[in-house]
């Protein structure tokens, strides 16, 4: 894939760049909105049927090998010590953009490696000049957050480099002592960084470098005011860098206003799910059990194999996840009604293989960091394309074969 270049372009008066107003309140956002209004899928579920492609794997193989990379020999060996041997490609391919601190917005699948394509740069530009609170991270879900936060732990032990993760749902007088000491990175989701910044406890005009990851769920209607808030907030900011597996044309006008004469690398389209999962639907007739349909499929994978299961609603996976409780079936769930030491329990047990059976929300469609999830099932129709490109890809990753089934009642697949 070839880098492509894009122009400087003006922003508009309405975009990203408008500084707060000082002692502007936050407004309260509407989670009723809608709550009453059935929703209904757009997707022709025609879309979800799809062979793995077979084929003689080729797998991507940079020309230069970690210790050829032009980064300090201490990143070096911390990427080495982690089992790294050569870039993946999304990693090769924006290294040096990232390493000249160009603007970038970059597209690949799950698994391939985007947390460390967006951690090495920072890393490297940090032990250059050490600058507290030079990065900042932003994440739509707790379990992102806490992903990308052990990431860059590991890959800077022993460096003298410090982070700092700010989530919802934990006490937030814990975060306020954090920031008693300063960090380098901060990683957070929107609610709670916006809080911490009302206490005036994080100052974000001394952030240089920003980070959406997940940019295309950031940038949508539930996140989006909340990172214009952010972003204006951010006055010397110098460095901007959007990663996701998908990328919505709706949101094109927004990414310009992040963005300054920008390289793009695209790694998958991030419009189309990836080739190597086998993906197809469960047609549910009139008359017939749902339930006991699930619950079949479930027990003929075995009792090693791990499915996540994902429900529409938080009170759609708790009714689920007891029904399949109830049937002798060992499942955990996640979704944003669970505190987050449950919902870190839940995913524990569930990669540990103490349960075969995580039933969640979208909160575990991004940031859910599981080896072999053997099939994903959509209990429901995914109200996006995009949705179900995030959900699926929590199989199949790096490379390796996945399956996906969605139940779709038979007046849908018309």
């Amino acid at each position: 894939m070839q880098t492509t270049k894009h122009p400087r372009r003006r922003k508009s008066s309405g975009g990203f760049h408008k500084a707060s107003k000082p002692g502007a309140k936050r407004r309260p956002q509407n989670n009723n909105r809608g709550r009453n209004k059935k929703r209904t899928s757009n997707i022709d579920p025609g879309r979800l049927v799809q062979s793995a492609t077979v084929q003689e794997v080729k797998s991507y193989e940079s020309k230069h090998s970690i210790a050829e990379l032009p980064i300090s020999d201490k990143l070096k060996q911390r990427l080495l010590n982690k089992g790294y041997e050569r870039p993946t490609e999304i990693q090769d391919k924006t290294l040096m953009s990232l390493l000249n601190q160009r603007d970038l917005l970059g597209i690949a699948q799950t698994g391939t490696g985007k947390t460390a394509a967006f951690l090495i740069p920072i890393i490297e530009q940090l032990l250059k000049q050490n600058q507290k609170n030079y990065a900042l991270v932003l994440v739509p879900t707790r379990e992102l957050a806490n992903q990308v936060e052990e990431e860059f732990k590991s890959m800077t032990k022993g460096l003298g480099l410090y982070s700092a993760c700010f989530i919802g749902g934990t006490n937030i007088n814990k975060d306020l002592q954090t920031l008693n000491r300063s960090s380098h990175v901060i990683i957070a989701t929107p609610g709670r960084l916006l809080d911490l910044v009302q206490r005036k406890a994080i100052d974000l005009r001394k952030v240089h470098a920003l980070v959406l990851d997940e940019f295309d769920r950031m940038l949508d209607m539930g996140f989006v005011n909340d990172v214009k808030r952010i972003v204006r907030g951010m006055q010397v900011r110098q460095h901007t860098m959007l990663f996701s597996a998908t990328l919505e044309r709706n949101q094109e006008a927004l990414i310009n206003e992040l963005l300054t004469d920008h390289v793009t690398v695209k790694v998958s389209s991030g419009q189309a799910s990836s080739e190597n999962i086998d993906q197809d639907i469960i047609e549910v007739g009139e008359g017939e059990d749902k339930m006991d349909m699930l619950k079949a499929l479930i027990e003929a994978e075995g009792d090693d194999a791990k499915i996540l299961l994902f429900e529409e609603t938080k009170h759609g996976v708790k009714k689920l996840a007891k029904k399949l409780n109830q049937a002798g079936i060992q499942a955990e769930e996640i979704h944003g009604n669970k505190s987050q030491n449950a919902r870190q329990t839940a995913l524990k047990a569930f990669k540990d293989g103490r349960v075969n059976v995580l039933v969640a929300t979208d909160v575990a469609a991004r940031g859910i960091d599981v080896d072999n999830i053997a099939l994903v099932i959509n209990y429901q129709m995914p109200m996006t394309f995009d949705t179900y490109i995030h959900r699926i890809g929590r199989s199949g990753r790096a490379g390796k074969t996945g399956r996906a089934l969605t139940f779709v009642t038979r007046n849908q697949n018309k």
